[in-house]
Order: structure tokens, then C-alpha cells, then sequence
């Protein structure tokens, strides 16, 4: 673990930039702070707060198209550890969840695969 910590500090501000990038798109996470936001106690102040920009985004196949072939392939492809007969499940029980928690740019390549693949795609 030494070693490890070690070998961050001596790279680079753009270096540890383009490492939590990776980690970030190896993981499905995001390394943003979450703020927290108290609700006021006492009557509006009129003023209106710009609402925080959404980091984690579920992707729900809502249906699979005419093509369902292409759609169990594209959900094979997105989630690797299913299985042929949990990809064609998945995809005949639609709408149900593909992908739970994932970052912007990993929800929006999964939607594209589907998409492409004939299927119906939401992000929450």
C-alpha cells in the first residue's frame, strides 16, 4: 500500500487527473464530492438554487425493439457476466434496469449500444 501512495505523489497534477478518470470509468463510480443540501427552516428567500448536476444515472431498457436478437447481444455486451438466457430475460421483462449507478459517459455508451441495437433506452 506504501508503494502505491508512493508512486501517486510523484505524478503529476494532469497525471492524477487522467488516473481518477480511469478509475472512474474502470469502476463505474465517480470521485466528485456529494453535497449536501439542508432545507431552510424558516419561509423561502426567493432566491432559487441551481439543482446539482446528476452523477450517477441508471440505464432502463424499456423495450427491446423488433429486433430482440440485437438487443440480448447489445446487454451481453454492456454487462458481460450475464449470461445468454439472463440477456434474453432481462430483455423480454422490459423495462428493467441494464445498468445501476454508473457515470454519465458509461450510461450514455450503454443507451448508444441499445439504441443502435433497435431498443427503447430511459436514464434516470
Amino acid at each position: 500500500m506504501d508503494k502505491i501512495i508512493e508512486q501517486i505523489e510523484k505524478l503529476t497534477v494532469l497525471e492524477l487527473a487522467d488516473l481518477v478518470k480511469a478509475l472512474e470509468e474502470k469502476f463505474g463510480v465517480s470521485a466528485a464530492p456529494v453535497a449536501v443540501v439542508a432545507g431552510a427552516s424558516g419561509a423561502p428567500t426567493g432566491a432559487t438554487e441551481a439543482a446539482p448536476e446528476q452523477t450517477s444515472f441508471n440505464v432502463i431498457l424499456t423495450s427491446g425493439g423488433a429486433n430482440k436478437i440485437a438487443a440480448i447481444k447489445a446487454v451481453r455486451e454492456i454487462v458481460p457476466t450475464l449470461g445468454l438466457k439472463e440477456a434474453k430475460d432481462l430483455v423480454e421483462a422490459a423495462p428493467k434496469p441494464v445498468l445501476e449507478g454508473v457515470n454519465k459517459a458509461t450510461a450514455e455508451e450503454a443507451k448508444a449500444k441499445l439504441t443502435a441495437a433497435g431498443g427503447t433506452v430511459e436514464l434516470q
